[in-house]
């Protein structure tokens, strides 16, 4: 496949080029495209260095697979150009997910929404994906009424500029020094705060919105209620989630819980109480799978049970779910 990723030097196009080597992803031409400032520079790829160009009109002649991950106004800007000259996009901003026509997938959840002639695909929002990892396969116990979601989000979901400045902060409030916000809006290192995004007139910011609207959209239960608060931790990589699911009658028994997720794909259970070992960031960054443990009855509800979750924003989060779409493509775009 003609492969070309735009926004390959942000952080979640570096993601990229580590997953076509470590997956075995057939690339044929490899195309790196960035912002007139990135152009000249190389990026390695294996034991290849690959110019980055300038994205232009012109940039996606030849290409069959194009990933997006520059932005949503990027997204926006370039879209028409890449499905005019037969590209199929799968874009990781937010531009399109919300779009009835557009689907928004979870390759383990809802492929069933691609269609063979289907040219644009929308990536989840990687709190969203993360979480509907853990709610895909409860839900095949009985039905789900209710969710309840605590988010600690990681310097990750704001970029490699973001992770950049928890470390400096953090360096310099060892050093006594007070840490100088400069990406984010508050002291970050030994510090947390509400999610760095605009609040609606409902009380929301924009990824408690973005968190609910889309887990609907991926499960199909647009009526399914959603209470989510998400909050940025001084965590360098990996998302965790603090879950309470309430079921429409009785709970499931936690045994039954706990064979549902572990025998579904793309996740793995750690939930060792003897140990106190659960899901953490450190075990879930860098790994594919999503952690699941803490699983639990809420005490307060008959018909509720707890979870603790965590997932790498940057792999299932974003560039591993895309190329898993990628994958699921590569016979419907090699005619077989």
């Amino acid at each position: 496949m003609n492969i070309a990723i735009l926004g390959a030097t942000g952080a979640v196009g570096q993601e990229f080029l580590s997953l076509f080597l470590r997956r075995k992803f057939p690339i044929g031409q490899l195309r790196l495209l960035a912002s007139p400032r990135s152009a000249g520079s190389k990026l390695a790829f294996g034991e290849d260095l690959i110019p980055v160009e300038a994205v232009g009109p012109d940039s996606f002649e030849g290409v069959e697979i194009a990933f997006f991950s520059a932005g949503a106004s990027r997204s926006r800007e370039w879209l028409e150009p890449a499905l005019r000259a037969g590209a199929t996009v799968i874009d990781n901003s937010s531009a399109f997910r919300m779009d009835p026509s557009v689907p928004l997938v979870v390759p383990e959840i809802n492929w069933d929404q691609v269609r063979p002639d289907t040219r644009l695909i929308a990536n989840p929002n990687c709190t969203a994906a993360i979480l509907c990892m853990a709610l895909a396969p409860l839900r095949n116990l009985a039905p789900i009424s209710r969710v309840i979601v605590s988010t600690y989000q990681s310097a990750s979901g704001a970029g490699a500029a973001a992770m950049q400045e928890l470390t400096d902060q953090t360096r310099a409030v060892l050093e006594g020094k007070d840490p100088e916000p400069k990406v984010l809006p508050h002291p970050y290192a030994f510090n947390l705060f509400s999610h760095n995004t605009p609040i609606n007139p409902q009380g929301q910011n924009e990824e408690e919105a973005k968190v609910m609207e889309e887990t609907r959209k991926i499960l199909g239960q647009p009526d399914l209620g959603m209470n989510v608060t998400c909050v940025r931790v001084p965590i360098l990589r990996a998302h965790s989630e603090s879950v309470t699911i309430e079921f429409a009658s009785n709970a499931p028994d936690l045994e039954a819980v706990h064979d549902a997720l572990a025998s579904f794909p793309g996740v793995r259970v750690v939930d060792d109480p003897l140990t106190n070992t659960f899901p953490m960031p450190i075990s879930a960054s860098g790994a594919e799978e999503v952690l699941v443990g803490r699983i639990r009855r809420d005490p307060s509800h008959p018909a509720a049970i707890s979870l603790f979750i965590c997932g790498d924003q940057l792999l299932k989060g974003a560039a591993l779910n895309a190329v898993q779409i990628a994958e699921r493509l590569l016979p419907v775009k090699s005619g077989r």
